[in-house]
């Protein structure tokens, strides 16, 4: 038996599907390879790097669906469905909006595979595939579970090897899509087991994908210790309240830490209450000054991340925003438009208020662009809030910026690791943000779906 793994790209530029020259290993992907018995041929494909070959003969395809690239995901079904192969979807948009999802599937895959993709291959061996699988929470993850890497290679992915050490988060911001997925819950791998991994693939780089690494700050202390003699550099995403723990933090220097993707959101107090994001209300409070001073302090290099659009943004914040990270010679900062994501508090406040654009399912609308507003701001017209946000992105980006930034003493210029951090990697998220500007959802022109 063979079964067919996919990673769908977002959509295309112009006329022709977009490339991804930064694109990171699909870690899930490697996971469900590792799920799969041996005597099972596991191929996969990147729709983000390469041709999916539709004719290859397969008894599977599984191919993992997010709300931006969901449009693509359906045509690469439909394709596959149209000679006869089988496809099952999971993913986080599969869990978000199964409904929608399985009117383009034979078979959907609903929260962590981990609890059900083993019933699933059985199933699949006696010919029998149910059409929904509802997997229940994976408490500790990927127990006994080796990432199986080997599906990467020839690939040309960035040479940073991703991982993972926890899923999901304990807050409850009211635009996450994560906390929707995970209700609000917070699990840890088996360190002994991450440790394993890390030793079983050849890179000093790791990139562990955890939307908050410190989630549970004991087990995090106890991760970083069994790190320390590994000499590895790694990077995350981690809550700002992980400041307040000088242990903790003195722990994650020593262990390689170079920094992370902290959720700043807003330097606004009432944005902070209004989206819900308790954790920042402590540092908002003097505009993240005690914040920034701590992580210059560990000399960890910051990727701000800002949510814009909010009720109480206006475009004068918005500008603040971007004059406000730029001060702080971030490393890196990302300008996010608020999207509605469907099951999120957001998407049901807006929906009730009929701002939603769109249709309201603007992940599947023709006339839908990347990293476009969805929906009606308060303070402002929706094409507003994209330019503003676009804006931010480009002169945040802009050569000037990014030398302007590069002189900051304790973060990016403290020893020569982080100084090629930053050389190396500012020129990739800049031509990013040219290149996905505007990006159409999907492969197939609109006239060619109109056709009768």
């Amino acid at each position: 038996m063979k079964i067919t793994l996919i990673k769908p790209n977002i959509g295309r530029r112009e006329h022709s599907l977009y490339v991804d020259n930064a694109s990171m290993e699909p870690l899930q992907l490697g996971i469900l390879a590792a799920l799969t018995p041996s005597d099972i041929q596991v191929v996969m494909y990147d729709d983000r790097l390469e041709t999916i070959p539709y004719d290859e003969p397969t008894d599977l395809v599984a191919i993992t669906v997010e709300t931006f690239t969901a449009r693509r995901a359906y045509e690469i079904s439909e394709e596959y469905r149209r000679r006869g192969r089988k496809v099952i979807m999971g993913g986080m948009h599969a869990v978000l909006i199964p409904e929608e999802v399985k009117q383009h599937c034979d078979s959907i895959m609903i929260g962590d595979a981990e609890d059900k993709w083993g019933e699933m291959i059985e199933d699949l061996r006696r010919g029998h595939l149910k059409e929904e699988y509802r997997c229940n929470p994976v408490t500790v993850p990927q127990k006994g579970i080796i990432t199986r890497r080997d599906i990467f290679e020839n690939k040309k992915y960035m040479p940073i090897t991703l991982m993972q050490f926890s899923r999901g988060c304990r807050y409850n911001c009211k635009y996450c899509a994560s906390s929707v997925y995970f209700k609000q819950k917070h699990f840890c791998r088996d360190i002994d087991e991450v440790i394993e991994e890390i030793r079983s693939q050849k890179r000093k780089l790791i990139f562990f994908v955890d939307d908050n690494i410190v989630g549970d700050k004991e087990k995090a202390k106890e991760l970083f210790k069994r790190l320390i003699p590994l000499k590895i550099k790694w990077v995350s995403q981690g809550s700002i309240d992980m400041l307040d723990d000088d242990e903790l933090m003195t722990l994650m220097v020593k262990s390689g830490c170079l920094g992370h993707v902290i959720g700043f959101e807003s330097i606004r107090p009432d944005s902070i209450r209004t989206m819900g994001k308790g954790v920042n209300k402590k540092y908002v409070q003097d505009q993240y000054k005690d914040a920034i001073k701590k992580l210059r302090k560990y000399g960890l290099q910051t990727w701000a991340a800002f949510t814009v659009g909010h009720d109480t943004d206006t475009l004068e914040s918005i500008e603040a925003t971007y004059q406000f990270a730029r001060k702080n010679k971030f490393c890196f900062s990302a300008y996010n438009i608020l999207m509605p994501y469907p099951g999120t508090a957001l998407y049901d406040q807006l929906a009730r208020e009929g701002r939603l654009l769109y249709d309201g399912k603007w992940w599947l609308h023709p006339e839908y662009r990347f990293n476009y507003a969805a929906f009606v701001p308060a303070n402002m017209t929706a094409p507003e809030l994209t330019e503003a946000a676009y804006l931010c992105r480009k002169r945040f980006n802009s050569i000037s910026s990014v030398l302007y930034r590069l002189f900051e003493p304790r973060t990016n210029l403290r020893n020569p690791i982080r100084f090629f951090t930053y050389i190396i990697y500012n020129p990739v998220f800049r031509r990013e943000v040219f290149e996905k500007q505007g990006m159409t959802f999907g492969c197939k022109e609109k006239d060619e779906e109109n056709k009768p």
